[in-house]
């Protein structure tokens, strides 16, 4: 998205160009022609507030006729005679390089001179310091109080089911009326015929959930055959906790949801932003009152007791709701920045997330100077600015990481207090422990040290670092293994004691043998010389070739058999030193320091893993104290402030004054007195915005097709009487979203095909006049959640932390825990577990990394917010949906998800797919195209792959398959 002085310069320039072709058409005026560009360049001395540097005042004609000190300005007819388009002319006049007029804007000043500076209409008497409006400015339409019009009464009655559709069906009769002559226009002008259930049930599931039908719902939607079965589908949809996802995603678009800070390269992860993006999807799940949802938005801090501790559920959705307000990107936290700049400019954001949310105004074009085409002075946006500058208060700045609000109670803590204790209690028995471990290991390192130097070194370990002598420091600096001794190098010493051990293994084998063999040279020693040959030739002889009486005499002689298992019975001495050797070793391995006390640190972790969790809330507070004052400042810039300005909405929608203070309540009350103004259902822009943005999630575009600038260069809405009627409807109804949901999805227009009659896409190409339902593509979360939805990947669990971005090998956005090597490279991201399938309202949303796929399919870059997404169709989507490991993974397992649920039959297998992917049945046509191709596929692969067994390459052809489907039009659209 454009930043905010980039957008208005464009405006500007197409502002000034359709000025001067107007000025070709008829002679300019000074209301709709001059004005403006006198409001943008010069109004700053020349204008509305404080005195007028050379006594000249522009805001009216015949001020400029009359002139200043240097007399009269200009003389209407005579250009030569006008000092003010001389001045102009030269670059005299504004002094300010960036403020000069253009080529086409001087034109247009001349042609407005040479032909006698007309204006429209008879200007006022007398003005005062404020600002003036022009008859045209207080009548526009979006000024106007909301008032109900008459739902019209039309011929055609047989596609009337709700007061929406007799709005539109009264255009379409006026079109045909006025067309007399025309026999094609009855036929041009009228409605689509209905959709048939399966396309509706797929449309209503995609709005107002953003998933396609499962084949359960879209069975239920079938079987029932009474007439409400359409309404009853709206209910159990609008029902869904999936709702709130859905329509969420809208709200957030518009308030800008990011879960970084923006501003910078640095983009700083922005903790607990989430629990926003929480509160709107429940306050929709809610259907809470918008009149409320704004409200806490706005000031949501001002509506609960102070101070905020011990918080009570209501409080803390309450102080969560005013996240809307930290939404803007801020890099105050970063280093390196110019601090003013960059608290400014995070107000400066703010002011136009909420202006174009709440009122569908452009007013960050009046920051620098008065709004060039809406009635809007730079005043108006200060004096707005000062409903939120407590809060704010830039120079005493509160930076992020500094906003938190702890959801602690005083119960949590006591609890957490006892659980600490009673961890304390384990970490002093482990301290206990580690002492007597540190003992032993110092005896027995000093074991292994002359005897003459193992009291000085103990006394010298003992000694406190800062109290050792010079000999204590120089002892221990040549004996590192003692002085080395502690807690955290214990482990080392368990490692010492496994290598003694081992050793003493291999010690007591060897022991083993000799210990046998000498015991059985013993013992044949002491048979007698006679026998002792027959004995020693019976131990030659291999035991299966021993003779009777070879056995006999061995047995006479058992001693010469001995075996270690014997061993004790003919050397006891030497059987009792194996096993000390034995028990020696093992004391060793069983001394293991670092594992028992581990054991102690594992049991205190565990219980502190009862302690209740502190949360924390990123919410906007006013801070008691000096509530700052708010100054106009000169052309936006902060060192140049001018005059101090109270608290005001809009002069064009509310000239009355805000209370710069209300007793009642710990704060100013500012935010909460302009919320109230907002919703007390007199305001003529609120209910409007919202209804208009209801109708174009629904539509693809807006009865206003610029949803965030009602303004004088935004669209005029289609049908005006529709919008007001909406607009009342939804403040009768107590701000209720989903009474706006049924009216809409109840009507005809809603629920006509997409295919008009030919006749209606040439009188009605852009279908302004809704002649049929607009085809939609899908955008960019939707697409991924339709993707997991149908291959049954899609894990539906709402709320929490949000999925991590990370940045891969090649430079591809995915989802993943960032895994660095040592040169800080992306490796291989750390699984997520089962998160990488949650749905895409729930993935990261980083400024400066947008996940690749969302990137291809027009997801924004919030920056400060999206008033409206773009829905292009270029060549890298097709390419992503080809080639991307996203497509390829998630087709595989669609496939899999045929064969296990379809059986092995292809055809079976199609039809399944069908179904999930486009909520329909294949025609026969169809199953046979994708019996073919899916043939065709399999062929290739034995060709490529000859080792490959059936079921192999029936899964493969069949994910080639679903890669098509996935990738259609068909799957990506909404018809």
């Amino acid at each position: 998205m454009m930043h905010r002085s980039a957008w208005c310069l464009l405006l500007a320039l197409l502002a000034a160009q359709s000025a001067v072709a107007r000025a070709e058409e008829k002679p300019p005026t000074y209301e709709s022609d001059i004005r403006p560009i006198l409001k943008a360049h010069c109004f700053q001395c020349h204008g509305e507030t404080g005195e007028k540097e050379g006594g000249l005042d522009l805001r009216l004609r015949r001020f400029i006729v009359q002139g200043g000190e240097s007399g009269a300005a200009i003389t209407p007819g005579k250009i030569k005679d006008s000092p003010l388009l001389e001045r102009i002319r030269s670059g005299e006049m504004p002094p300010d390089d960036d403020k000069r007029l253009s080529k086409q804007d001087i034109d247009l000043i001349s042609a407005w001179i040479a032909a006698g500076a007309r204006t429209e209409n008879p200007e006022p008497d007398n003005v005062g310091d404020g600002p003036i409006f022009t008859r045209a400015e207080r009548s526009y339409w979006a000024f106007q109080p909301v008032k109900r019009p008459t739902v019209p009464d039309v011929r055609d009655r047989n596609r009337i089911l709700t007061p929406i559709d007799a709005f539109i069906v009264a255009e379409l009769e006026r079109r045909v009326a006025a067309s007399p002559n025309d026999p094609a226009a009855k036929q041009a002008y009228q409605f689509a015929p209905a959709a048939d259930g399966r396309k509706l049930i797929r449309r209503a599931s995609f709005d107002l959930l953003g998933l396609p039908p499962t084949p359960t719902a879209i069975a239920k939607f079938d079987a029932d055959t009474s007439p409400d079965a359409w309404g009853k589908l709206i209910g159990r949809l609008l029902d869904s906790p999936h709702y709130g996802e859905r329509w969420g995603r809208h709200w957030l678009d518009v308030v800008g949801y990011a879960d970084s800070e923006g501003y910078s390269e640095e983009d700083r992860v922005r903790p607990n932003a989430y629990r926003y993006r929480d509160y709107v999807i429940r306050a929709f799940n809610a259907d809470k009152p918008f009149d409320q949802f704004i409200q806490e938005q706005l000031a949501g801090d001002e509506m609960v007791p102070h101070p905020h501790k011990n918080l009570s559920a209501d409080a803390v959705e309450k102080l969560t709701a005013t996240g809307f307000l930290r939404m803007a990107p801020d890099g105050t936290a970063s280093g390196g920045i110019d601090q003013p700049v960059a608290r400014n400019q995070v107000i400066a954001d703010t002011m136009q997330i909420i202006g174009s949310s709440l009122l569908g105004l452009t007013v960050n074009c009046a920051q620098c100077h008065d709004h060039r085409y809406d009635p809007i002075p730079q005043a108006d946006y200060y004096r707005m600015r000062a409903i939120f500058d407590p809060a704010f208060d830039w120079q005493n700045w509160k930076a992020p990481p500094s906003r938190r609000i702890s959801l602690y109670t005083d119960a949590d803590r006591e609890l957490a207090k006892q659980i600490e204790a009673e961890a304390a209690k384990v970490d002093k028995e482990r301290l206990t422990k580690a002492e007597v471990y540190i003992t032993r290991t110092l005896e027995e390192e000093l074991l292994l040290l002359p005897e003459e130097i193992r009291k000085p070194m103990r006394t010298a370990y003992r000694t406190a670092a800062k109290d050792r002598t010079d000999a204590q420091k120089s002892l221990l600096k040549e004996y590192p293994t003692v002085a080395k001794i502690s807690v955290g190098s214990l482990y080392l010493y368990d490692r010492r004691r496994d290598v003694r051990a081992r050793k003493l293994d291999v010690d007591r084998k060897a022991k083993e043998k000799r210990f046998v063999a000498e015991t059985a040279r013993r013992e044949i020693e002491k048979i007698a010389s006679e026998s002792r040959e027959q004995v020693e030739a019976a131990l030659k002889t291999a035991a299966k070739n021993r003779t009777p009486e070879q056995a006999t005499l061995l047995g006479k002689y058992p001693g010469v058999s001995v075996t270690l298992a014997t061993l004790a019975k003919f050397n006891p001495a030497a059987a009792a030193e194996l096993d000390r050797d034995k028990q020696a070793a093992a004391k060793l391995r069983a001394s293991k320091a670092a594992v028992d006390l581990k054991r102690f640190s594992d049991k205190a972790t565990k219980i502190r893993g009862a302690k209740p969790e502190e949360g924390f809330v990123r919410a906007l507070t006013e801070t008691a104290g000096k509530v700052p004052d708010t100054f106009l400042f000169h052309r936006g810039d902060h060192e140049q402030p001018k005059e101090q300005l109270q608290p005001a909405d809009l002069s064009i929608l509310n000239p009355g004054q805000i209370p710069e203070n209300d007793t009642a309540l710990p704060t100013t009350g500012r935010r909460l007195a302009w919320a109230k103004q907002l919703t007390n259902g007199r305001h003529p822009l609120v209910a409007r915005v919202i209804v208009n943005r209801l109708w174009l999630g629904h539509f693809g575009r807006g009865l206003v097709d610029s949803p965030g600038d009602f303004g004088f260069l935004g669209e005029r809405p289609t049908h005006p009487k529709l919008l007001d009627w909406l607009a009342d409807e939804f403040v009768r109804s107590g701000w209720k979203v989903k009474r706006i949901h049924r009216l809409i999805m109840s009507s005809a227009v809603y629920q006509q095909s997409a295919a008009g009659h030919p006749a209606s896409t040439v009188a009605d190409p852009d279908n302004r006049l809704y002649t049929r339902f607009p085809i939609q593509r899908l955008e960019a979360e939707v697409i991924r959640d339709a993707v997991l939805s149908v291959s049954g990947k899609l894990n539906l669990k709402l709320y929490g932390k949000p999925v991590p971005v990370m940045e891969d090998e090649v430079g591809q956005i995915i989802l993943g825990i960032e895994n660095l090597d040592g040169e800080r490279k992306p490796t291989k991201p750390i699984p997520l577990n089962g998160e990488e399938f949650r749905r895409g309202l729930y993935v990261q949303v980083r400024r400066s990394r947008t996940l690749s796929i969302f990137e291809a399919f027009d997801a924004p870059n919030m920056s400060p917010n999206c008033e409206r997404r773009n829905s292009s169709n270029v060549a890298t989507q097709s390419l992503m949906l080809m080639n991307s490991d996203f497509a390829v993974e998630y087709s595989q397992h669609f496939a899999q998800r045929l064969i296990d649920k379809a059986g092995p039959k292809t055809a079976d297998q199609i039809k399944l797919a069908w179904k999930l992917a486009f909520s329909t049945e294949p025609a026969a046509a169809d199953i046979a195209a994708g019996e073919q191709f899916v043939e065709l596929q399999r062929t290739t692969i034995r060709e490529q792959s000859p080792k490959a067994n059936d079921a192999t390459i029936q899964q493969r052809a069949m994910a080639t398959f679903c890669q098509v489907l996935l990738s259609s039009n068909r799957f990506l659209y909404v018809d």
